[in-house]
């Protein structure tokens, strides 16, 4: 080796050592907070979205069955197509409020309920009027609730609980209807079956008369409880034996009955 090659070496000094790898863990590299939170808003709406697509406009929820209960007279298709409820509809978006309405116009139902029946049904619920009593008008016989309402109409034999009643307005507004009826409804089922008709000439003068012809004066509709239990005894005496028949049974004072 030349001295020359020599100098040049001790000038470079010595020779580095290699690099050996680095093979410490390495930290992870912080996460911007602000890139995190816009993730997580992004996952937030996107399944708020789902969830409304879901509920509010996607079949999975939507209406397949509509039931109806409690209808009689009524049939079950009569109420669904009064309610108006198109099957395909999402459960949300049925306005169970506007059905009932609906509903409520036929006048056979006294009051109905329309509801929600998660997840694919809609449930109507009504209550239908109860005859009393049937009234004639210009040849055509009705139908009347307890309330004097007029909703159906009969050409055959009525309906079993039915009195007929005659009066020259009948309606809920006309107080010789409502004399009438508040009559009927205090007596017990199997009584009113023993009654022909019902007349009341004003709200102050109701008669009673009976399949065997004894004439019941009934007067106005006060205390019709009390002259209801009254007669009901007196009926019960006579069909015993241990009372005999009248012609007339005057019950419209109940503290003082007078049978002739």
């Amino acid at each position: 080796m030349s001295r020359a090659a020599t100098t040049r070496d001790r000038q470079r000094g010595p020779a580095p050592e290699p690099r050996r790898p680095d093979r410490s863990p390495r930290r992870p590299r912080p996460v911007d907070p602000r890139r995190r939170l816009a993730v997580r808003i992004g996952l937030l709406v996107s399944a708020v979205l789902v969830a409304v697509w879901v509920v509010w406009g996607s079949p999975l929820l939507a209406v397949s069955t509509v039931r109806v209960d409690g209808a009689g007279s009524l049939t079950a298709e009569q109420v669904r197509a009064a309610a108006g409820v198109a099957e395909g509809t999402p459960l949300l978006r049925v306005d169970v409020d506007a059905a009932a309405a609906r509903v409520a116009r036929l006048p056979q139902v006294a009051s109905v309920q329309v509801t929600r029946g998660w997840p694919r049904t809609v449930v109507i619920t009504v209550r239908e009027r109860v005859p009393v009593a049937v009234v004639e008008q210009a040849g055509t016989r009705s139908l009347l609730d307890a309330d004097g309402v007029l909703f159906d109409t009969v050409t055959g034999e009525p309906p079993a609980g039915a009195v007929p009643l005659e009066v020259a307005d009948p309606g809920p507004d006309d107080a010789a209807t409502r004399a009438g009826l508040a009559a009927l409804v205090e007596l017990p089922r199997d009584v009113r079956e023993q009654l022909a008709s019902v007349t009341a000439g004003s709200e102050h003068d109701v008669t009673l008369t009976l399949t065997d012809g004894t004439t019941v004066l009934w007067g106005t509709a006060a205390d019709s409880d009390e002259k209801a239990d009254v007669l009901v005894a007196l009926l019960g005496q006579v069909a015993s034996g241990a009372l005999e028949p009248a012609a007339t049974i005057d019950v419209s004072a109940p503290s003082a009955v007078v049978l002739r």
